[in-house]
């Protein structure tokens, strides 16, 4: 099938690819003409496990193609999907001037029948609004379709080649039909394409999105507790995830939840529950909860060295918002460590893959290390904010040495508080005291 997909960013460009490793052909869009010289050239802009092989696979075999000629990809395929950013505005509405303006262009460029899918992140309503303004353009027959995407950043190729499930919104039989045809070849053990209206399938998007943020954000509140009464919030966890009803996933304690989709989403659903007079109270709660969780760590560093930090070095491992990504959006990286410069602090800091994109952030302002042994050097601490595999099992003798001091702050829980104690680490982690 020939396939347009409009946007080249983390959804965009797996996706695209993806379809492209299914014998489709697959024209990728984008107006960013240096982001689209270097997908031609074989430089992928975002890190993604998998995703640059697949990329040069398939544009080796000449199945995926990069443009930013919007109107000859439109006229060259039979489906197109959007897939561009809608950032969150003032107000925590999703910003949908992108898809619209997209909308558009894809109307003034059809020259046939055609199903124009949403793929990026939207508000229930938003088909509705596509359809109007393609309408408005165009005089050729055309299906809008929701097909929300459930990747995970850092897994997101298996994610899409091997989906938990399929979403297809659609109220005409003939784009169902085709989307269907589209997804068959990734669902070959079984069938879990599950087809509703646009609407329901708009809001399954944020309604999934937002459990899982209330997750994280109670796992925090319990562990928050268990800190006070003395218990151990990773005991409790096991108690609870082994009950099958409420299952293992996002149910660790933390330093909450970042990135593009979660922050985003919850503050989108809170906004359309607002306008539309109801209140979301307890997804409220947990983007509340997200947000005080990190200065909750961060009182654990001053407490332990004062509110003032001048004269103080701390090592940061971990900048992504998780592993597996170089994506900062949203990371409890960037609130911790402008807390820390705003009290006289200085930083040296270490990710595998983010550092690059922290540069953004906080330009010269801290150290960027080459690796993690580095960044302990002549340091008072190690901060560890981004779970790494790198990180979960260091070499804790060589770390005690390069450190002034044998203090760890673990914003992940990744670390046996007991064998550092022993080791005569002051260890500090959320949900339990040592």
């Amino acid at each position: 099938m020939n396939i347009c997909v409009i946007g080249t960013g983390y959804v965009g460009l797996v996706a695209g690819a993806c379809l492209a490793d299914m014998g489709n052909n697959v024209i990728c869009v984008d107006n960013n003409e240096a982001k689209i010289s270097q997908l031609k050239n074989g430089i992928i802009p975002i890190y993604e496990p998998s995703l640059e092989e697949l990329v040069k696979a398939n544009v080796l075999e000449n199945r995926l193609e990069f443009s930013t000629d919007l109107k000859s990809a439109v006229e060259k395929s039979l489906v197109c999907f959007i897939a561009v950013g809608t950032p969150q505005g003032e107000d925590g509405s999703a910003d949908l001037q992108y898809v619209f303006n997209v909308a558009k262009s894809i109307a003034t460029s059809m020259n046939d029948y055609k199903v124009i899918v949403d793929k990026s992140t939207v508000p229930v309503g938003t088909a509705e609004k596509v359809t109007e303004i393609i309408r408005q353009n165009t005089t050729y027959d055309f299906d809008v379709v929701s097909n929300p995407e459930f990747l995970k950043q850092g897994n997101a190729v298996d994610d899409f080649l091997s989906p938990d499930r399929v979403v297809i919104g659609s109220n005409s039989d003939k784009a169902t039909q085709i989307m269907q045809e589209i997804y068959a070849p990734f669902f070959r053990t079984g069938n879990r394409v599950i087809v509703m209206d646009v609407k329901s399938a708009e809001m399954t998007k944020y309604a999934s999105n937002a459990f899982l943020a209330v997750k994280i954000s109670y796992a925090n509140e319990i562990a928050n507790l268990c800190e006070k009464v003395g218990a151990n919030a990773e005991m409790v966890r096991v108690g609870m995830t082994t009950d099958s009803r409420i299952g293992n996933k996002f149910l660790f304690a933390g330093l909450g939840y970042g990135g593009s989709c979660f922050p985003k989403d919850v503050k989108a659903l809170i906004k359309t529950g607002l306008e539309n007079d109801c209140e979301m109270s307890i997804i409220k709660s947990a983007d509340e909860t997200n947000k005080k969780q990190r200065l909750l760590f961060l009182d654990k560093i001053t407490n332990k060295f004062g509110k003032n930090l001048t004269g103080k070095t701390f090592t940061v491992w971990g900048l992504a918002f998780k592993p597996k990504t170089n994506d900062m959006r949203e990371a409890p990286a960037i609130t911790i460590i402008n807390e820390l410069l705003n009290r006289g602090a200085k930083v040296q800091a270490y990710d595998p893959k983010a550092s690059e994109e922290a540069k953004f952030y906080f330009q010269n302002k801290i150290t960027y290390a080459k690796n993690s042994y580095e960044a302990l050097e002549n340091a008072d601490a190690l901060i560890l904010l981004t779970e790494w595999n790198e990180f979960r099992r260091p070499d804790f003798d060589k770390i005690k040495e390069l450190l002034n001091n044998p203090v760890i702050f673990d914003g992940r829980n990744q670390y046996n508080g007991s064998k550092l104690v022993e080791k005569g680490f002051d260890y500090t982690c959320i949900g339990a005291n040592y």
